[in-house]
């Protein structure tokens, strides 16, 4: 019998059960919007409409009725490009730009910022503001950034305002919508322009991203998650050696949970025949800070730079205020992921070593010539990131001081090793997980080949094994993707 109530839910935004990419549930529905979109792939309009019809479906129940301000937001956002284009005098098209950023940032601000700001003013001034419960929009952080970018870029004239239902599709194109990568106009809106094509290698190529996304996500990091909450939830309870493994469990959760969604995203996005910006290129490899930056969430850190930095003056400015200019970005970087004094401290973090790498380099002119260096220039990033994911997990900057002292004060050998005789399973997947993240990208590309060269149906069961050991494998509740909360 048709359960008419469990289909009727599958059109009701769930609060508590927000749609993700790996839950089975999306992969159904993807399955017959696949379907769907055989039939107006090839038609450009039908084939918009359907995606931009598919993309508000899935955001109403990632969101619910924050879909209308997501619709406002891009309704305004076009308000001001025409605007801004009609305009022959630059300064006039300035101050146009900075209204339209404004009222970009104005819900950000109002969603995300406004307790923040109350509350600091309360401790400085004695004051009492009374806070509001407000929920934060999926992707709100994400979308308002690409929506700068879209003005700034049609103001620079680098890219021309598009006919609305395109910049509708830019905006609402489900694959990035609500946890990135964040899209340049001037990459997506060339490809509506083209005629839709899959072929043999694009296809085998999003399969691999999907399949290598599903594992990263539903298998590494939501099995390390298990233990990192754990600890993280009363860190007083734990010794030093049991943080350390529960902050090196937290730095592959992170990268795997958003590089895994990221892949699934850019896999979705290529078998509908339009190409997402790489977003994580093995930052785990990196041989120091500034490298790092170069491979983490690269449409966030390339944004950075060239709607902060670059506008800043950059390097053209002198060495000193370059220096500033690079804390100062990286400031802006740890405000962008959450209201609290804890992302702020990352940020400042971030940004010290920058400064300190950019020193390093000016004054001793070492880079990277031989293996000891390399070695140790590996180890100290690779320590140091992990360190700063820490305030990214605890509950607070108290508890962050806290678990640092934990870490510094009470870890000891002994303990290593009777967490790790207690915790084998756990062992086994840091060690896979850190494995897969550190091989050499020749070995990258020989898996690819290896799982392209198969045919379809070896696919196919490839696919069911993964999503039997996910079932097997995840806790009672699925985990949300961690930058859904930014």
């Amino acid at each position: 019998m048709i359960n008419w109530g469990e289909i009727g839910k599958q059109f009701q935004h769930i609060p508590e059960d927000p749609m993700l990419f790996h839950q089975g549930i999306f992969l159904f529905l993807f399955a017959i919007f696949l379907i769907g979109y055989s039939f107006v792939a090839k038609t450009k309009g039908p084939r918009e409409y359907f995606i931009i019809a598919f993309s508000a479906y899935f955001y109403y129940k990632a969101s619910g009725i924050f879909l209308l301000l997501l619709l406002l937001t891009i309704s305004a956002d076009y308000l001001f490009s025409m605007w801004i284009e009609r305009q022959q005098n630059e300064r006039k098209k300035k101050w146009i730009l900075a209204a339209g950023i404004l009222f970009s940032l104005s819900f950000l601000l109002y969603f995300k910022y406004k307790n923040f700001f109350l509350l600091n003013m309360d401790a400085l001034t004695g004051s009492k503001h009374t806070l509001s419960e407000l929920i934060l929009p999926i992707g709100i952080s994400f979308y308002t950034f690409q929506s700068i970018s879209y003005m700034v870029d049609v103001t620079n004239k680098k890219v021309k305002r598009p006919a609305f239902r395109n910049y509708l599709m830019y905006m609402l194109f489900f694959p990035h919508l609500v946890a990135g990568p964040i899209v340049r106009a001037r990459d997506f809106l060339p490809q509506l322009k083209k005629k839709f094509s899959l072929n043999g290698a694009q296809f085998n190529e999003a399969f691999y991203l999907i399949f290598k996304g599903l594992i990263k996500k539903a298998i590494i990091a939501d099995y390390v998650a298990q233990y990192s909450d754990i600890v993280f939830s009363a860190p007083e309870g734990f010794s030093g050696s049991e943080l350390i493994l529960a902050s090196l469990c937290y730095t592959l959760q992170i990268f795997c949970d958003f590089s895994g969604y990221t892949d699934m995203a850019i896999g979705v996005a290529l078998l509908l025949g339009y190409r997402l910006c790489l977003n994580f290129d093995s930052p785990y490899k990196a041989l120091d800070i500034t490298n790092f930056w170069r491979r983490w969430h690269i449409s966030l850190s390339s944004w950075l730079r060239d709607y902060i930095y670059i506008p800043l003056g950059g390097n053209r400015k002198g060495f000193l205020l370059q220096l500033l200019f690079l804390l100062v970005t990286m400031l802006v970087g740890g405000f962008w992921h959450g209201a609290d004094w804890k992302f702020v401290f990352w940020g400042a973090g971030h940004g010290v070593l920058l400064i300190l790498h950019k020193l390093w380099v000016k004054f001793s002119g070492k880079r990277w010539d031989n293996g000891w260096y390399n070695a140790l220039s590996w180890v100290f990033t690779f320590v140091c990131v992990s360190l700063l994911w820490i305030p990214f997990r605890a509950s607070s900057m108290e508890m962050t001081w806290n678990i640092y002292t934990r870490i510094f004060s009470t870890a000891n050998l002994q303990m290593v090793w009777a967490v790790m005789e207690t915790n084998p399973t756990l062992i086994v997947l840091l060690i896979l997980g850190y494995g897969l993240t550190l091989i050499p990208s020749i070995w990258k590309e020989k898996v690819v080949t290896y799982i392209s060269g198969q045919d379809l149906l070896v696919k196919f069961a490839m696919m069911i094994v993964v999503i039997q050991v996910i079932i097997q494998m995840r806790s009672s509740v699925v985990q949300p993707f961690i930058y859904f909360q930014f």
